[in-house]
């Protein structure tokens, strides 16, 4: 009988001690690749042998890194020894290796325990740190900046980044919700809501779909609501020009004359009422630019309307300034029983500079001039 199998017949038989020093010998003579280091691990860890357990799943793993069972059994002996990161590292290893192969069906007991571990601990880490450190209050704008950066590091949010489908102007804050406190215009703005909610209402014009073919171009492929009037759109302003509708909303004019919206030959200023359709939804896309931000003052809102941006998700309310940046994929949805209306523009971003905007806006004036600038999304 070879050591090996001399080794294999003591574990059954209860003898650790004859098992490992068995499995020493035959690992002293076997060719790489073929040295019975699992069962080596096994035998140690019968007799409390906590060092030469570890030393045999090491070794194994040295020649083997993504042997399954050898990660597992090494995470479950660093948890018995009490260090729980290294016993959480192997274990998240493990996990991932089973989900790109699948495993053989004796290592299913393990994977379950180590789903249990990784779970159990990752509460911990969290405790602990929530312990150890104390967020700020969550402001009038939602979320702070740190307990944001805590639910990173925590994996309770994704990382989400401004990737705008035309333009990107680097330096700019990643910022998906802007606080309305820091505009001097929004409050004015918001004081005008029932004006502006009044002329709306008073509109004779339909609301034509907000995302619309057009047959000198190909479709945009990707959009569900192209040409369709669930996401209605009553332009004040197109193509940077005063529409029929405009001169129906007087006091609105007003009302965004103070607003510093671009004045871009051909593209802006842009502003329009966006009417969202009960059971309704836009599903998740990105904006044209970084170089603007997208105001929303919400004039009609059932229950069950929302907006994310980002990793955020706000709900509008009538009167209540929404500035954000639709750079950050984005999507929205009306799940209420009526519909939801809102009037929409575009502002610079405060970032920006008077030469940056005057650069911005003759690039911009000759895009359109070119002939073939992308189409808003929405």
């Amino acid at each position: 009988m070879d050591r090996q199998q001399a080794g294999f017949e003591a574990l059954r038989r209860g003898d650790a001690a004859s098992a490992r020093t068995a499995f020493r010998e035959a690992v002293a003579t076997a060719p790489a690749g073929r040295r019975p280091w699992l069962g080596l691990a096994s035998a140690c860890q019968r007799l409390g042998d906590t060092a030469g357990e570890q030393a045999a799943l090491d070794a194994l793993l040295s020649e083997d890194p993504r042997n399954l069972a050898g990660m597992l059994l090494k995470g479950k002996s660093c948890e018995r020894a009490g260090d729980d990161r290294a016993a959480q590292s192997f274990y998240m290893a493990s996990l991932r290796q089973a989900a790109v192969a699948p495993p053989a069906a004796d290592l299913q007991p393990l994977l379950r325990e180590a789903e249990r571990f990784v779970r159990d601990a990752q509460a911990r880490f969290e405790n602990h740190l929530l312990q150890a450190v104390s967020a700020a209050p969550s402001g009038a704008s939602g979320i702070t900046r740190f307990e944001r950066a805590i639910d990173l590091l925590l994996g309770r949010r994704e990382l989400h980044v401004s990737q705008p489908s035309m333009f990107y102007f680097p330096g700019l804050p990643q910022i998906p919700f802007h606080d309305t406190a820091a505009f001097r215009w929004a409050a004015a703005l918001e004081a005008a809501t029932a004006v502006i909610r009044d002329e709306m209402r008073g509109l004779v014009e339909a609301f034509p779909p907000y995302v619309a073919s057009d047959s000198s171009r190909p479709r945009p492929a990707g959009n569900s609501l192209l040409d369709d009037g669930n996401w209605g759109a009553s332009h004040l302003f197109r193509n940077g020009l005063p529409t029929a509708v405009a001169r129906q909303c007087p006091a609105t004019l007003r009302a965004l004359a103070e607003v510093p919206m671009p004045v871009i030959a051909g593209r802006s200023p842009m502003a329009l009422f966006s009417r969202l359709r009960r059971n309704t939804h836009i599903q998740p896309h990105y904006g044209l630019l970084n170089t603007r931000l997208i105001c929303h003052l919400p004039l009609v809102v059932p229950d069950h309307c929302g907006i994310r941006v980002g990793d955020e998700t706000r709900h509008w309310r009538e009167g209540e300034l929404m500035i954000f940046d639709d750079s950050f994929e984005h999507e929205a949805w009306n799940r209420g029983s009526e519909d939801r209306t809102i009037l929409l523009f575009e502002v610079w971003r405060p970032e920006l500079d008077v030469e940056e905007r005057r650069d911005l806006a003759a690039l911009f004036a000759a895009i359109e001039q070119y002939g073939d600038a992308p189409v808003d999304q929405g």
